[in-house]
C-alpha cells in the first residue's frame, strides 16, 4: 500500500515504528478479562490471543471471547510475520478436545474459534484432531457454532475430507499476503495451494461459510490486493478480513507502511463490490475479531442473497 502515517517510517532503523493513534488500545485490566484468563489457565489451554500477541486481547477477553490454539504451542514452520515459536512439537494431547469443550461450556460461548499451529510432522497435518475438537464441543455445547482457522495441510490430501466431514460452521484459512511476497513472508506455504484448499472445502461441504484474511502494510500494492480478492471470489470465499500488519518484534518481517482507516474503508467497499457476503476491514481487524457477531451477520447476508437471487 502507498498510504503512510504522516510520520514516515524510517527505513534505516531496526526499531518498530511508533503506532498511530488509530491502532493504540487500552491495557486489559477488567474483572471479566481476569475471569477468562483464569478459566483458560485452569484448563491448561493455549490461545492464539496470547501466542500471537494480538492487540485485541483486552477487548475480546472482556467479552469472554478467546481463540483456542490446538496441537501445541510450537509450529513446524517459521512465517516471517508470526510470533508463535518454531521447533519440534510435542506429541498430540489426546485429552485437549475435552478440555476445550469444557472451557467453551464454562465460558458459555455462543460461537468459538479454533486454530492451530502448523503440524507438518503429522500424516494428516492435524485434521483429525480438529475433527475431535469439533465433535467434543458439539457433545457438550449443542448450540455453540464453531469456526476453525486451519493451516494449509500442504501435501496432506486426506485432510480436506476429514475437515469437511466434521462440518464446521465456518472454515477459515488465511492467505495472509499477496503472491509476490510469499517467498519472504510465508516461505513454507504456496499461494495457490491455499486457494485450492478454500475452494475444495466449499465443494466438499456446500453449507459451510468460507473465510480468509489478509495483512496490509508489508509492501503490497492496491492492484495486488484487488487480484487476491478476485482469486478468493473465484474460490467462492464468503468472508474477507483485512487488517494492519504489526511486527511482533524487530526480528520479524519489516513494517513498510501504516494504512489509514479511510484506506481500509476503501478496501472494504471494493471487496463488497467484488461479491463477498461479509467484509471486515480495519486497522485492528484480525481473523477472529468480533467473530461471534460477524457470524450472525454472515448468516443474514446469505439469507438476503438467496432471497435476491
Amino acid at each position: 500500500m502507498t498510504v503512510r502515517h504522516p510520520e514516515k517510517i524510517n527505513k534505516n532503523t531496526n526499531l518498530i515504528p511508533k503506532k498511530p493513534s488509530w491502532i493504540r488500545v487500552r491495557a486489559p485490566i477488567s474483572n471479566a478479562f481476569s475471569f477468562t484468563q483464569s478459566i483458560i489457565k485452569k484448563n491448561r489451554l493455549v490461545t492464539v490471543c496470547e501466542e500471537a500477541a494480538c492487540p485485541n486481547i483486552g477487548e475480546c477477553w472482556e467479552k469472554k471471547h478467546a481463540t483456542f490454539m490446538i496441537l501445541g504451542d510450537t509450529c513446524t514452520r517459521a512465517c516471517a510475520f508470526c510470533n508463535v515459536k518454531t521447533g519440534k512439537p510435542k506429541e498430540v494431547d489426546k485429552f485437549e478436545p475435552y478440555r476445550i469443550a469444557n472451557t467453551v461450556k464454562e465460558l458459555s460461548l455462543e460461537h468459538v474459534v479454533i486454530t492451530s499451529v502448523d503440524r507438518d510432522d503429522l500424516d494428516d497435518g492435524g485434521a483429525q484432531h480438529f475433527a475431535k475438537v469439533i465433535n467434543s464441543i458439539r457433545k457438550e455445547c449443542k448450540n455453540t457454532t464453531i469456526e476453525i482457522l486451519t493451516p494449509d495441510f500442504l501435501r496432506k490430501e486426506c485432510a480436506k475430507m476429514i475437515i469437511a466431514k466434521s462440518e464446521p460452521d465456518v472454515f477459515n484459512h488465511n492467505l495472509e499476503t499477496v503472491p509476490r511476497l510469499y517467498s519472504s513472508i510465508r516461505p513454507g506455504a504456496r499461494y495457490f495451494i491455499s486457494l485450492e484448499l478454500l475452494k475444495d472445502i466449499k465443494n466438499l461441504y456446500r453449507k459451510v461459510f468460507t473465510k480468509s484474511g489478509l495483512m496490509v502494510g508489508l509492501g503490497e500494492t492496491k492492484e495486488e490486493i484487488y487480484q487476491v480478492m478476485d482469486d478468493l471470489r473465484s474460490a467462492n470465499v464468503d468472508f474477507l478480513t483485512i487488517g494492519q500488519y504489526l511486527p511482533p518484534t524487530v526480528k520479524h518481517a519489516k513494517l513498510e507502511s501504516f494504512v489509514t482507516p479511510e484506506e481500509f474503508r476503501n478496501l472494504e467497499q471494493m471487496a463488497y463490490a467484488k461479491g463477498f457476503l461479509m467484509v471486515s476491514s480495519s486497522p485492528l481487524t484480525r481473523s477472529s475479531y468480533h467473530a461471534s457477531d460477524d457470524f450472525i451477520k454472515l448468516k443474514k447476508a446469505r439469507e438476503l442473497s438467496l432471497l435476491i437471487n
